[in-house]
């Protein structure tokens, strides 16, 4: 049996849109997560970066699976001084910076290695329809494969 191996000159990289509009989060951020990490091809290796370009675009429309988890789940970030930790909900991060609650919920599906710091480098997360990816996407031959499954 003969074992295939494969550089980084075979991943071909392909764009992908995502609309997370009344999407579950944690459910968005595994797919999004698989496609960074080219989990998704035949051709993946653990140890080498064969994943795809993703836009993640409605990001303040995304939702959680329970309406009750909307006031259990905080989000802490540290100043570094004595007494300087915060405290957001998921209400009042999502109205804030959406962008961020997508990209920690990616972040956190990701794994803790220093490949996972460029293939998250590869994602782009808008919080709104419009994003500036549109030159990228014209040059592709075809249109941009969606994740979406409903």
């Amino acid at each position: 049996m003969k074992t295939d191996v494969y550089n980084l000159k075979d991943a071909d990289r392909k764009w992908y849109v995502v609309d997370a509009s009344g999407e579950v989060l944690g459910r968005l951020a595994t797919r999004v997560a698989d496609i960074l990490r080219g989990k998704n091809k035949p051709i993946y290796t653990p140890n080498l970066d064969v994943g795809d370009n993703v836009i993640v675009l409605n990001a303040a429309k995304v939702v959680l699976s329970r309406e009750a988890k909307k006031g259990q789940k905080k989000y802490y970030r540290h100043s570094g001084y004595p007494g300087g930790i915060k405290e957001e909900s998921f209400e009042e991060a999502i109205a804030k910076h959406p962008e961020r609650v997508i990209e920690l919920a990616i972040k956190g599906m990701m794994p803790k290695n220093k490949l996972a710091k460029v293939q998250k480098k590869r994602l782009k997360v808008y919080s709104g329809a419009d994003h500036p990816h549109t030159q990228e996407l014209f040059y592709l031959e075809g249109a941009p494969e969606s994740v979406n499954k409903k």
